[in-house]
């Protein structure tokens, strides 16, 4: 018996890196989701939904964002290997080649979602978590950049936010640069991470081991200084020739253009070492940030090569909120996000039941939400208006008898009244 027991206890909790959320917390986070939903919406996106588990495949190296060892795999029937998905990116790439193949205009599409990595476990970071963002596909354009990020300013705004930066970067200009340095991938992404990284000391030391001009050296020492406004991001203008690094900067000045037209320029900022890990991002790349937690509530940028992999070639830009860490940083900057919850409750004896529905459907008809509860004969009233005190109810209706009379008591301050339940329904 006390092994069973045991095992009891141990099948109540969940998995390392999962947890569960109900209650008010849970009505919070579905609020804030259907607010940015809602924006989405208003930007003219449309919603689709892909399935929890891929085909393996749909994820390697050169799709996905996640490393082999991060992703949870299974086998279904006939042995084919799948996958949890870990980036809800290559998904959407799949069914736009699928559905959409011979669409040439831009689709505009929005989702939500719980994306699944199987990383070591360090400062609480979950496993599963909630998803929501868009993809605008079939748009090359500066403005379709652009339109990214008045959309993230705004997505997070109309959450209750209001302190974030955006901060914008750009892969072209680095990929410029070690285009002209002739480096080997190898070098290429070992020096990626210590730009990213802002390790000056790493990058000087591989650096010093390549052959290439001073000048360009220079460039990319200094490239983990280049972050600020787009004044700071100008200057490195100076320090290429690069037609490719040029051109990534020229793109980045027309976005804080459009920006300036949105009224939206004061969120973002820019950083030319920002270098992203995902090898599908080919121009623009952004993160948003606020205080309260220690990571990006939003991660983003252009990856025009990605759909060519499923057989459809066509450019597309887009960008996804993580939801867990929004809500973590509107807790902790104690910004409350409004919700209904349940307040009231009806309790009625078995003769009352036809009376205490008709309330019922008085309360639901006038969009109050509301519980039937069927008093059980050993539990007396005050067992079930200490009840309602436990499950956050402001009130309590009880019918007895035959229900020709109700009884209201008002769950905090312990004040009641009694009336005939026809006075009581032509008064509320």
């Amino acid at each position: 018996m006390g092994g069973q027991a045991k095992v009891g206890r141990q099948l109540l909790h969940t998995p390392e890196g999962v947890r569960d959320i109900y209650a008010e917390e849970c009505a919070r986070k579905t609020a804030v989701q259907s607010e940015i939903e809602r924006i989405f919406h208003l930007y003219g996106y449309q919603s689709i939904e892909t399935p929890a588990f891929e085909f393996y495949d749909i994820f390697k190296k050169e799709r996905g964002s996640a490393g082999t060892r991060e992703m949870y795999k299974f086998f279904d029937r006939e042995n084919n290997t799948l996958v949890l998905r870990p980036d809800m990116t290559p998904p959407i790439a799949r069914c736009v080649a699928k559905y959409f193949m011979d669409e040439p205009g831009p689709l505009r599409l929005c989702y939500l979602g719980q994306t699944f990595l199987n990383r070591a476990s360090y400062q609480g970071r979950l496993h599963e978590t909630t998803q929501t963002g868009v993809e605008l596909i079939g748009d090359d354009s500066s403005d379709g950049d652009a339109e990214m990020i008045a959309l993230v300013i705004d997505a997070l705004k109309a959450t209750g936010l209001q302190e974030f930066q955006v901060e914008l970067g750009q892969v072209e200009f680095y990929r410029g640069l070690v285009e002209e340095a002739g480096l080997d991938e190898e070098t290429q992404e070992q020096l990626r991470e210590l730009i990213e990284n802002k390790n000056f000391f790493g990058v000087e030391e591989l650096l010093s081991e390549q052959t290439m001009g001073e000048e360009l050296k220079k460039v990319f020492l200094k490239l983990p200084e280049f972050f600020g406004d787009i004044e700071h991001i100008r200057l490195a203008r100076s320090m290429t020739e690069s037609p490719r690094a040029l051109r990534a900067i020229d793109r980045l000045e027309r976005v804080q253009e459009i920006l300036d037209n949105y009224g939206l320029g004061e969120y973002v900022s820019y950083d030319l070492g920002m270098l992203s890990k995902y090898s599908y991002y080919t121009g623009i790349i952004f993160k948003a940030y606020t205080y309260g937690t220690g990571e990006y509530l939003v991660t983003g940028g252009r990856y025009d090569k990605l759909l060519v992999q499923f057989g459809k070639d066509t450019p597309a830009v887009g960008f996804a909120i993580v939801v867990d860490r929004l809500m973590q940083a509107l807790s902790r900057q104690k910004i409350v996000t409004k919700v209904d919850m349940v307040d009231r409750a009806v309790l009625y004896e078995p003769g009352a039941r036809k009376e205490a529905i008709r309330l019922t459907k008085h309360f639901r008809a006038k969009g109050r939400a509301v519980q039937m509860i069927r008093k059980a004969a050993g539990n007396s009233v005050t067992d079930y208006v200490s009840y309602a005190g436990r499950q956050g109810l402001g009130l309590l209706f009880y019918l007895s008898g035959d229900g020709e009379q109700v009884t209201e008591y008002r769950v905090e301050s312990g004040q009641m009244k009694a009336l005939s339940i026809d006075v009581y329904l032509s008064e509320v």
